[in-house]
């Protein structure tokens, strides 16, 4: 069979065709499938190593091709070669055991994490059908989509186990939406939790990259007692703050809550703990509107994010107002209790206003909300009436440094002064006007909580008292 016994023997045309056939992409491809058939022999006689190396060649981007190299790529290789991920739609063709000898040959290589995590993730939504779908908890029911597809179930979970095992390791290559469809559908499909608690921990790692729609992972416990797994939330967040918290606790300084500047810069320095809150304000607020969803999770939630990670509470409000509108049987004390998670002292304008007229709140948390604002509104009054007089006397200093006394400047403008030089009083008059209306305002406001709530006589002693200090 070989050269020895006569010239174009059989090692010789199947040598001379195998180098045909390794000189082209999609060829190269087919012979690989076809070696599924014949793996043992195929394996034997190194045609699977070499298609591996070839595909592993052409995938990894060289950056000085030889010239030999170049002419041997024919037209469709020279087109594919414009975009990184082009070889990820054939690759997605092997099998799962051939496609993960040309992933491991591929990082070996030194393809970039970003495009093994692309073609990991183009080749699970090809055969796990759940992939394509976002999250919805009308999905816990529904089994038959498991099937949907020509691979069972048990061949699903084999494949998502084995694709979140070849994840890169590096931080942020693979998106969290993605992470998080893998989560959803590795509890879908009972996957070991092993699997699980790596997807967790991969999630946490990035949760400032994740969105609202996907985190909404539906509870597939046995009962299910509430719409989403909000287990599986707290232990990401868990993973997250213990990444994050250490590093900012130490370096955090104690923030005073009156002061936004402060805070303002604390936000700055903590941007992904600053994320993670505003999402997990709003994941509260969505899953608030269920009726089986326990007080004490929603406590637990909300106060695993520290307290400096919020600049302002306002998602904050918005979760605890919807979680009473959905809630409507719960005391007074549990009420108290429950708005305590929020500091009011940290509500913007337009949510204060809100909740001062807000019947779902408790009495007291209505006095702190207006309390606080006209405590904001005394300082504002304070610090505009010191500037603008600082303005106006910093004028008149500079004014008679220059020499030019007034009566000269009034026979300059005919006998008037200067209008540049009254700026600063009509100013301070104007500001403080604005402050006389607002507090009419607020004085309105106060006129109809009384007619709206009970206790006025304790309401307006505490209150008047602390305004005529």
């Amino acid at each position: 069979m070989n050269e020895n016994y006569g010239e174009s023997n059989l090692i010789g045309h199947t040598e001379s065709f195998l180098n045909q056939v390794l000189s082209n992409w999609l060829d190269t491809i087919k012979a690989l499938q076809s070696c599924e058939e014949v793996m043992s022999y195929a394996q034997q006689l190194n045609i699977v190593s070499r298609c591996i190396d070839f595909l592993t060649l052409k995938a990894c981007p060289d950056p000085k091709p030889t010239m030999a190299e170049a002419d041997s790529l024919n037209e469709k290789d020279k087109s594919q070669t414009k975009g990184d991920d082009w070889w990820y739609e054939d690759l997605s063709l092997l099998s799962l055991p051939l496609y993960k000898r040309l992933i491991l040959s591929l990082e070996a290589k030194g393809m970039k994490p970003e495009n093994i995590a692309g073609s990991l993730i183009r080749y699970i939504t090809r055969y796990v059908p759940l992939m394509n779908r976002q999250s919805s908890f009308k999905e816990k029911n529904n089994n038959n989509d498991v099937n949907q597809g020509t691979n069972s179930e048990a061949d699903q979970r084999d494949m998502v186990e084995e694709i979140v095992g070849m994840l890169p390791s590096k931080k942020g290559v693979t998106p969290s939406k993605y992470l998080l469809r893998m989560l959803r559908t590795a509890m879908l499909l009972h996957a070991s939790q092993s699997c699980i608690d790596t997807l967790e921990k991969r999630i946490g790692s990035q949760l400032e990259q994740a969105i609202l729609v996907d985190l909404l992972i539906p509870n597939m416990g046995q009962p299910a007692e509430t719409l989403y797994d909000t287990d599986c939330i707290q232990r990401i967040i868990d993973h997250f703050l213990s990444i994050y918290l250490p590093a900012t606790a130490s370096t955090t300084p104690c923030i005073s809550m009156h002061e936004e500047g402060p805070l303002a810069s604390a936000a700055d320095s903590l941007t992904p703990m600053t994320i993670v809150a505003n999402l997990v304000d709003a994941y509260l607020a969505e899953v608030a509107l269920d009726v089986n969803f326990k007080l004490p999770k929603f406590q637990a939630l909300a106060t695993a994010i520290p307290e400096y990670a919020r600049p302002i509470d306002d998602g904050l409000y918005h979760a605890i107002d919807v979680y009473l509108k959905a809630h409507p049987w719960l005391v007074d004390s549990e009420r108290e209790q429950f708005c305590r998670l929020m500091n009011c002292q940290k509500l913007s304008l337009e949510a204060s206003t809100h909740a001062a007229q807000n019947e779902r709140l408790p009495l007291r948390v209505i006095v702190q909300v207006l309390f606080f604002e006209q405590l904001r509104l005394r300082t504002s009054i304070s610090s505009w009436l010191f500037d603008d007089t600082n303005n106006f006397e910093n004028a008149q200093q500079q004014n008679s440094l220059n020499g030019n006394n007034l009566g000269h400047l009034r026979s300059a403008n005919n006998g008037q002064v200067d209008p540049s030089q009254q700026q600063g009083g009509g100013n301070l008059r104007e500001r403080v006007s604005e402050l006389e209306k607002e507090c009419t305002c607020i004085r309105k406001e106060l006129h109809k909580l009384a007619k709206s709530k009970r206790g006025w006589n304790i309401f307006q002693r505490i209150f008047f008292r602390k305004r005529s200090c």
